[in-house]
């Protein structure tokens, strides 16, 4: 679910049991064997002399940066996650529903669904929006049947939720 947590702080992240147990696999990951091939990686490149000119060092620290700041990404999106609660099927969209809709104007065989949750899930022929993107923002909370209108890149754009039903991997 998305929602600010007790104490005022960031959203929490509505995943997936299967998500959450991917996520906290890769962290481990990531802080065990892989944060170690790259100390080797720096190590055996530092002894190859000159660090100014030494490509292979500068690329493996580089590397060590983008693992150290996804690791701290996991941490925080684990954190903050809700596991494995499905939303009711009462047809009021919220994070953990797949939600169809079509654009105003548009024939119901135009109709586009969506799950509404964090990425990370990954669904397997389903496309992710977070509650944070625009069309998440303007229509969690909504209910099937309703229009609303919503702004992305500067202009208006208004759809109709036809169903919010809960997801089920």
């Amino acid at each position: 679910m998305t929602q600010t947590d007790q104490s005022g702080g960031q959203d929490i992240i509505w995943l997936t049991q299967d998500a959450y147990d991917k996520l906290k696999s890769e962290l481990e990951h990531l802080e065990g064997p892989r944060r170690a091939e790259i100390v080797a990686e720096i190590s055996a490149a530092r002894d190859e002399g000159d660090l100014k000119e030494n490509g292979g060092y500068h690329a493996a620290r580089e590397e060590q940066g983008k693992n150290e700041a996804r690791i701290i990404q996991l941490k925080d999106m684990l954190r903050r996650a809700e596991v494995g609660e499905t939303p009711p099927d009462d047809g009021v969209v919220e994070p953990g529903m797949v939600v169809t809709y079509k654009f105003e104007g548009d024939d119901d065989d135009e109709a586009e669904s969506f799950l509404l949750g964090a990425r990370e899930i990954d669904p397997e022929g389903l496309t992710v929006y977070s509650p944070q993107s625009p069309l998440g923002q303007a229509i969690n909370g909504r209910s099937k049947g309703e229009t609303v209108t919503y702004e992305v890149n500067g202009k208006q754009q208004t759809v109709i939720i036809l169903d919010a039903k809960p997801y089920v991997a």
